[in-house]
């Protein structure tokens, strides 16, 4: 039986995505999961367009004035405003360059073959995890690292990166547009500058034309300019919006202009700074436009309306903290109660030893013993380095207690005096000597 006819085992792929995108008319739109912002968008374009639309044909019916280059006026008006909204939903409404994931990490040869103690316990399901977190790829004869992303389970491409908002890896990502309520990427990115240029466009010729109707309205009473603009409150509520409003859209116009003719997006000219090194991607002012605008625009790499068993896209997310290193760091602690969430759904069982494993105290201890601060004289620092891998042996063969104490966050000295006083015992009940 064909998989799209048995609804029990399999669903669309936008049924089981793991990212926040809304998904509409049957997985054919994608929106970010701030789409609402999409209305207030459409409500400030239509809003102005709609009553500048109102004036001129009250100027048609009721003034004296000449009715074939109103009508033009008009009809000039609502085909830009169409066009800004049509501009703004291709934006909003459509896969900006997603990124599949995958539902396990990739192979790789350079993984190494080093056993973590954080990995033990799961290194029969996923001996593989130890991933180098960058790699470098040639682009134009120039180096580029790309770098590993925990959440998708993939070395990203050249200019991708991943949307916080979206949860999802974005080819050539711009950024995260709040106005259009989607990430802006290889796929959608034409459309916004077009969206971005058509709203300067428009607030221009409505902020023009509002001006000229208010002139004509002065020339008919006695040329007074004051008088003239009592009488049409619209056009002057229409001048007042498109004035402040142009600030906005044309500046973001021109800067992205400016990005598109040097070939950078805007992630990256604020982390790269390319102006202070060489772009790799830049092909020269013309070849930089006519990528832009005369290039085709790739297929999406999802079919979010395809049939996918469940289990398949049930991936591991970034579950496991840093597994590209063979030994723990500081900031790579074993987080217990996932452990123990994990084995209760997989049926692995923890170890014992690590379930109740504290490893503040030990972080403080190897703090102070590499600041040179102290010079302990306990027998498991004694002349050798402290690794948090010595210490789980050593508590492996029960001769020390793990044990939570203020006084390891203290001074030097009320660290020593509260170490020493302690009573520590083996697993025979006999003093530790």
């Amino acid at each position: 039986m064909a998989p799209n006819s048995d609804p029990t085992k399999s669903k669309r792929l936008y049924q089981v995505w793991k990212g926040s995108n809304r998904f509409f008319c049957g997985g054919r739109l994608i929106f970010g999961p701030d789409v609402a912002s999409l209305f207030l968008s459409t409500f400030l374009i239509a809003g102005p367009a709609i009553a500048f639309c109102i004036r001129m044909y009250i100027k048609i019916k009721h003034e004296n004035t000449n009715a074939g280059r109103c009508y033009s006026i008009l009809i000039l008006g609502a085909l830009l405003s169409a066009l800004d909204l049509l501009f703004l939903f291709f934006t909003s409404g459509r896969d900006p360059g997603i990124l599949p994931r995958n539902s396990k990490p990739p192979e790789s040869d350079e993984a190494l073959d080093v056993t973590t103690p954080s990995m033990e316990w799961v290194n029969g399901r996923t001996p593989h995890l130890k991933l180098p977190r960058t790699k470098d790829v040639i682009v134009n004869g120039h180096t580029v690292k790309v770098k590993y992303c925990d959440t998708c389970l993939l070395y990203r491409p050249p200019r991708a990166s991943h949307c916080s908002i979206c949860n999802n890896c974005v080819q050539r990502f711009d950024h995260h547009c709040p106005w259009v309520g989607q990430c802006i990427g290889i796929r959608n990115y034409r459309f916004f500058f077009m969206f971005i240029s058509t709203s300067t466009i428009l607030c221009l010729y409505v902020f023009v034309c509002s001006w000229i109707n208010v002139l004509e309205k002065e020339a008919g009473n006695d040329s007074n300019i004051w008088k003239a603009m009592s009488h049409d409150i619209l056009s002057i509520i229409l001048i007042v919006y498109c004035f402040i409003a142009v600030w906005f859209v044309g500046g973001l116009t021109v800067f992205h202009f400016y990005l598109i003719c040097t070939n950078q997006t805007t992630y990256e000219n604020f982390r790269y700074r390319y102006d202070k090194k060489e772009n790799p991607y830049n092909k020269g002012t013309t070849g930089n436009l006519g990528e832009m605008f005369l290039s085709k625009i790739p297929p999406s790499l999802n079919d979010f309306r395809s049939f996918v068993e469940e289990s398949e896209h049930m991936v591991m997310g970034s579950m496991m903290p840093n597994f590209m290193k063979g030994h723990i760091s500081s900031k790579e602690k074993i987080d217990i109660e996932m452990g123990n969430r994990l084995a209760e759904d997989t049926g692995y069982s923890l170890p014992e030893i690590l379930r109740n494993l504290e490893f503040d105290d030990f972080e403080d201890e190897l703090m102070i013993k590499q600041e040179g601060e102290r010079d302990m004289d306990s027998f498991f620092l004694e002349g050798q380095d402290m690794k948090p891998s010595d210490v789980i042996s050593i508590l492996g063969s029960g001769t020390v207690r793990t044990e939570q104490s203020s006084a390891s966050k203290n001074g030097d000295g009320e660290f020593m005096e509260s170490y020493s006083a302690r009573n520590e015992t083996d697993t025979s009940g006999k003093p530790i000597m």
